[in-house]
C-alpha cells in the first residue's frame, strides 16, 4: 500500500493507492499522533508527501521518528503525472489519491531513517526557522509604524518581544553549535562544508541537517534531489532552454 499526503497549513488529506484509506487530520501535534497511529497498523510500504516548505517538516520528522518509510518529492513532478493521467480537478483529496498513485507508479525511494541524533538536529533546525520567521514578521510591523503610534506602547510592546526572540535564536545556534561539535562524524560533515568558500556556520547546519544524503551521493544527484539540477525543454524541432524543477515547483 503507498500513501499520500497532501500537506497544508491547517489539514492532512491523507489517501491510499488503493482506496481503502481516505480522511483528514489536523496538521499539528495531536493530528499527528493520530495519522501515525493509524499508519502504523496499514504497514504502508511508502508514505509519500509534497515538499511543502515549513509546513511538512514537522510531519516528516514525526513520520521518521516513526521509522515508518517515507519519501518527500517535488511538487511539480505529482502534478505533472495527474495532468499526464487527466486529473485535471485540483482539490485536497484529489491531491493526495494523486501523491499516492504517483507513489504506487513511481516507487520514488524512500529517504534513509535518521538517527535520534539527527532528528533532534531537524527539530531543533525547525524551531530556528520558525524563529527566524517570527523576527521578521516583528521586524515588518515596527516599519509599519507612524506618527504618534511610533512612541506608543505598541512600539515598547514590538521591540520587547523582538529582544526576546533574537536573544531565544542566539541560545538555540549555541545549542546547535555544541550538538555540531560533539559528535565527531557531524563535526567532520560541518568542517568540509565550511571548508568551501561562501559557506559558513548557518549554510552548513542546514545542509548538514536538511540534506542528510550528502556524501552518499553524487552532485548530479544531489541536485536533483533539491530540485536544483537542469532539466532539458527539447521536444521534435523545437530546442528549449533548460531549467531547474525547482524554478516551477
Amino acid at each position: 500500500m503507498y500513501i499520500g499526503i497532501d500537506v497544508s497549513k491547517e489539514h492532512l488529506d491523507v489517501a491510499s493507492d488503493d482506496g481503502s484509506l481516505e480522511g483528514q487530520y489536523s496538521n499539528d501535534e495531536r493530528g499527528h499522533g493520530e495519522l501515525v497511529g493509524r499508519l502504523r497498523t496499514l504497514s504502508p510500504s511508502l508514505v509519500v508527501l509534497e515538499a511543502t516548505g515549513n509546513f511538512q517538516l514537522e510531519l516528516s520528522i514525526t513520520l521518521a521518528a516513526a521509522k515508518l518509510p517515507m519519501a518527500v518529492v517535488n511538487p511539480r513532478q505529482v502534478r505533472d503525472f495527474a495532468k499526464a493521467l487527466g486529473i485535471l480537478a485540483k482539490t485536497d483529496k484529489i491531491d493526495a489519491r494523486s501523491i499516492a498513485r504517483f507513489g504506487a507508479t513511481v516507487k520514488p525511494a524512500a529517504q534513509p531513517m535518521p538517527d535520534n541524533e539527527a532528528l533532534e538536529l531537524e527539530a531543533l533546525m525547525t524551531r530556528r526557522r520558525q524563529l527566524v520567521g517570527m523576527i521578521a514578521s516583528e521586524k515588518n510591523r515596527l516599519q509599519a509604524l507612524f506618527g504618534p503610534a511610533k512612541t506608543s506602547w505598541a512600539e515598547k510592546s514590538i521591540r520587547d518581544t523582538l529582544s526576546h526572540l533574537i536573544k531565544q535564536l542566539s541560545q538555540l545556534d549555541k545549542t546547535l553549535r555544541r550538538r555540531i561539535e560533539r559528535s565527531p562524524i557531524w563535526k567532520a560533515k560541518d568542517d568540509l562544508l565550511q571548508s568551501v568558500p561562501g559557506v559558513g556556520k548557518v549554510t552548513s547546519l542546514t545542509l548538514s541537517i536538511d540534506l542528510p544524503e550528502l556524501g552518499t551521493l553524487n552532485r548530479k544527484q544531489i541536485a536533483a534531489l533539491a530540485g536544483l539540477a537542469p532539466v532539458n525543454r527539447d521536444s521534435g524541432a523545437m530546442t528549449g532552454s533548460a531549467a531547474s524543477g525547482s524554478s516551477s515547483a
